[in-house]
């Protein structure tokens, strides 16, 4: 069975035909001129930070603090809900492998904002909802229905998904 990782937990709030199309390798984020934004603002914040922090290939952490404080950070908060459950799907990971996370951090730095993510137990039990759909949609034969929504016109998908 494939290892969900964070990314695709991630698409599973933004997009689940992106996630197909993901899981599939078609990939166009690095032709995307936001996601190279994104990259850039991830690259010179944080700087004296250990940063992207990678394990067994499932998931990438943008830096940690001391393993006990895990830190993500974005550009803006226009997918909100996409993060705070990459993060926390990244603090039971961690949990599962017996390190012990005592909260996460999205760090927004062109706003020069925080937040503070919590995992609950209710939250564990949501994300093993969330990985069986997650599956579901991955071994689908055919694409999930695509949405039409405002940030769809900023994806790196954009384009192949209207054709």
């Amino acid at each position: 069975m494939k290892r969900i990782s964070g990314l695709m937990i991630y698409y599973y709030f933004v997009c689940k035909a992106k996630l197909w199309y993901f899981n599939r390798n078609l990939n166009f984020e690095n032709q995307s001129e936001l996601v190279e934004m994104g990259r850039l603002i991830d690259e010179s914040s944080y700087g004296k930070k250990r940063k992207h922090i990678q394990l067994d290939e499932t998931i990438n952490i943008d830096f940690m603090e001391d393993w006990k404080i895990l830190h993500e950070v974005k550009k803006s908060k226009s997918i909100e809900e996409a993060f705070i459950w990459q993060v926390k799907y990244y603090m039971k990971y961690l949990l599962d492998k017996g390190i012990e996370i005592e909260k996460g951090i999205i760090d927004y730095p062109k706003l020069r904002v925080r937040e503070e993510i919590i995992l609950s137990e209710k939250d564990t039990e949501y994300l093993e909802k969330i990985k069986e759909e997650i599956y579901q949609i991955i071994d689908s034969p055919a694409v999930p229905e695509k949405p039409d929504i405002k940030i769809c016109k900023n994806c790196a998908y954009y384009e192949f998904c209207r054709i």
